[in-house]
């Protein structure tokens, strides 16, 4: 078997045309794969081009491979795709975040041979995702290879990735069981002989075991080998993430036809309601932060080298895990994590709102099986996550339903994880939906969208007290931070860096304080495009990331998490972007995970700090007018220095540029419902045949007098994209419910009594 890869000579336009399938295009853009077509649109904020597009590449097929069997590996088309050999159409994807393979040879021909891929970055209402707050970028975004293969070969076409599944047990104190489990495929009509030959090799190239297998290898054949492991070295997450790696050759007339090397790790995680994590009975929190695959100017199309990038700042920070958002990540990712020791959590995009169109949710389906089974062999994951947010429009037994079989599915192809799935704040602590996964995590944001940050700690115990046999994390939390917005006294959609810390240091100490509390997802590592934001002075972009989408800036809240969670000594000086200071008394936050912190002032010790307390702050230290030289040192145990130090300038007037202005428009009203007459309304007693809030905004919309009576209230909402997409589900009672829309129960009546008049 031979892999080509054909991420080279590719053509790319976005005109989309008929012809475009049967000839080569005459107008088009070079391009090399991977390739994304929102590179600049889907992170500006200025309208994103959502369209069908082309790309076209010829290959040449020797007379020799002509005569076997060919196919052709598609890392990943946004978000579904078409794929068209000399013009014939060969088979397409409608998962736009998993790997997908074609058996091509009926297409082609010897010679020279024309593909045609057409990729379509549209919303679709049975497609995943139908609404979220990411950019849906396009492209031919993981490259694509053209696999070559004999006659006997391991399974290519099972939505799976290897053709075999490893499973790993502990089974005693010290012993593992590893189940290998696969299928053999034979692309001729008669019974092949063949024999297998298995490998497992540590890191020092020893050979743990080796066995041998006879396979008679009809049109499929599926092989099984159990081993027991005694005393293997564990996989320790990033204390010590060792792998192993076991070979597996498939031989006939002593030829390899076929091999497969795997990557494996051993170990155990356990998860408790009450006492939290255990990796290897070692008890750990979870300190998690969430990726999306995101960098400026390359959109969603990420090399190697953004991710081994990515890697080097998380493992900088000291995260032990990390949620892969929303969707199936690059398979190279993956092995990343493996091979740092990050826990992963890995989802698939049943996100915000369910397809009304398809009752069997089979894309949801799809995309879960291809998540499990391309992922399965990865050590790193120990979990797999059903939904997020999915009840945003509405919670009912349909959408219960989903979620069960999605678990069940999940379940049922791997039964050796955990199921977990991650809920909007307004699921009830109470709701059936929590009894559904081994796993419950909540996206909350106290002190953001909703109440004060303080909130958190409260509604974490209530759940607990409630739901005490269910395991519950913080899968969501965080706020939007502009890097260059700052101030004397933070506060809530200021989008400043200082309440980015304060909102970050409330939840890191909540976690830290409650041993049930299995740990949490800081939302997000990085920042992300997301085309429909416009808000703390940045458009087209998700701003609460610790680093900026360029990877250029770490915010100061990225210092808070190193000082919490790394064991690399350091020190760092916040505040060090907010220069200009208008006051004389300032006081100087310094972020570390060292106890002992001294403060100079203009080359003058000034003050020594003593505390455990990752954020430590120097009050009152007095700037006189102009240029000021802040510097810290920071001492271990050894009697190790470390330094940090910032220059500030003392000004007379405010620095203005530091404040985010607001135009009246863009101000958040508390109590939009003001403008209308609340007063003496009374409750109404819902006739039936009659229209009322609990019909669906798109039942509203079928009678123009129910549709007047919903636009006089929520104008400005059913203008939104994300309007339409929720209008088959959401009510407005539904609506009532979220603390987005602060809708009051007077005002359910007041619009009760209107539509309660106007027969159905």
């Amino acid at each position: 078997m031979k892999v080509l890869n054909l991420s080279d000579k590719w053509l790319f336009t976005k005109e989309n045309n008929e012809f475009n399938i049967e000839k080569e295009i005459d107008k088009a853009e070079h391009v090399t794969l991977p390739h994304c077509f929102n590179v600049i649109d889907g992170q500006s904020g200025e309208g994103m081009f959502k369209g069908e597009c082309c790309y076209q590449r010829k290959l040449n097929i020797s007379n020799e491979d002509i005569n076997k069997f060919i196919f052709l590996e598609i890392g990943a088309a946004s978000i579904i795709c078409k794929v068209y050999i000399n013009g014939q159409l060969a088979g397409g994807s409608e998962c736009g975040f998993s790997m997908f393979r074609l058996f091509i040879n009926p297409f082609l021909k010897a010679g020279e041979n024309l593909i045609s891929i057409m990729v379509d970055n549209r919303s679709h209402d049975n497609i995943y995702p139908l609404m979220a707050d990411f950019s849906f970028y396009g492209g031919l975004y993981r490259g694509v290879n053209l696999i070559i293969s004999e006659e006997l070969h391991f399974d290519l076409m099972d939505n799976g990735r290897n053709g075999m599944y490893l499973t790993q047990k502990n089974i005693d104190k010290n012993i593992f069981e590893l189940k290998i489990n696969g299928k053999l495929i034979n692309e001729l009509s008669e019974p092949k002989e063949g024999k297998m030959q298995f490998k497992l090799i540590d890191k020092e190239e020893k050979i743990i075991f080796s066995k041998s297998l006879d396979v008679k290898v009809l049109n499929e054949t599926n092989f099984a080998l159990v081993e027991e492991i005694v005393n293997p070295n564990l996989w320790e997450g990033v204390e010590n993430p060792y792998l192993y790696k076991l070979e597996v050759e498939l031989y006939c007339e002593n030829k390899i036809y076929d091999k497969k090397t795997i990557e494996v790790g051993f170990r155990t995680v356990e998860i408790t309601p009450d006492k939290g994590v255990f990796l290897n009975g070692k008890a750990i929190k979870l300190n998690g932060v969430s990726r999306h695959q995101d960098f400026a100017g390359v959109g969603n199309a990420l090399t190697k080298e953004h991710m081994d990038l990515d890697m080097s700042i998380i493992k900088e920070i000291g995260a032990n895990s990390i949620r892969l958002s929303h969707y199936q990540h690059n398979d190279y990712f993956y092995t990343l994590c493996d091979r740092v020791g990050i826990l992963v959590w890995a989802e698939i995009p049943f996100i915000s709102v369910p397809t009304t169109s398809d009752k069997e949710n089979k894309n949801a389906k799809d995309q879960l099986e291809r998540l499990i089974k391309q992922a399965y062999n990865h050590s790193s994951i120990y979990c797999w996550g059903v939904q997020n947010e999915i009840t945003i429009a509405i919670e009912n037994e349909t959408i219960y339903e989903m979620v069960k079989e999605l678990s069940d599915m999940a379940r049922k192809l791997d039964p050796s994880r955990f199921i977990a799935q991650a809920n909007i704040h307004s699921v009830a602590n109470e709701s059936s939906l929590n009894g559904l996964t081994d796993i419950v995590g909540y996206n909350l944001y106290y002190g953001w969208y909703y109440k004060e940050m303080q909130d958190l700690e409260k509604r974490l115990d209530e759940f607990h007290k409630t739901r005490s046999d269910i395991p519950v994390m913080v899968t969501e939390y965080g706020v939007d931070t502009n890097p260059k917005l700052h101030s004397y006294n933070p506060s809530v959609k200021d989008y400043t860096e200082e309440y980015q810390l304060l909102f970050h240091n409330n939840a890191l100490k909540t976690f830290n304080e409650r041993s049930f509390v299995l740990g949490g997802y800081v939302w997000a590592m990085f920042d992300f495009g997301s085309e429909i934001r416009n808000e703390g002075g940045e458009k087209g972009k998700n701003q609460k990331g610790l680093v900026t989408i360029d990877r250029k800036i770490r915010k100061d809240a990225f210092y808070l998490y190193k000082a919490y969670w790394s064991k690399k000594f350091f020190v760092k000086l916040a505040g060090s972007r907010f220069i200009n200071r208008h006051k004389e008394l300032n006081d100087i936050v310094v972020l570390s995970n060292l106890k002992n912190i001294k403060i100079y002032l203009n080359n003058q010790f000034i003050s020594e700090i003593n505390t455990n307390e990752p954020m430590k702050t120097f009050k009152d230290v007095k700037l006189t007018l102009g240029k000021n030289i802040i510097k810290v040192e920071a001492f271990d145990d050894d009697g190790n220095i470390y330094r940090d130090e910032m220059i500030l300038n003392r000004v007379k007037e405010i620095d203005k540029s530091y404040i985010l202005l607001k135009h009246e428009d863009e101000k958040h009203v508390i109590n939009w419902f003001e403008k209308f007459d609340l007063s003496n309304v009374q409750e109404v007693a819902i006739k039936e045949c009659y229209y009322s809030t609990f019909d669906t905004i798109e039942k509203l919309y079928e009678n123009e007098h129910a549709k007047d009576v919903f636009r006089k209230y929520f104008g400005e909402l059913a203008e939104t994209p994300q309007f339409h997409v929720m209008k088959g589900l959401m009510t407005i009672d539904s609506m009532s419910k979220r603390s987005r829309f602060n809708i009051p129960k007077e005002l359910l009546s007041a619009i009760n009594k209107e539509l309660n008049v106007i027969p159905k």
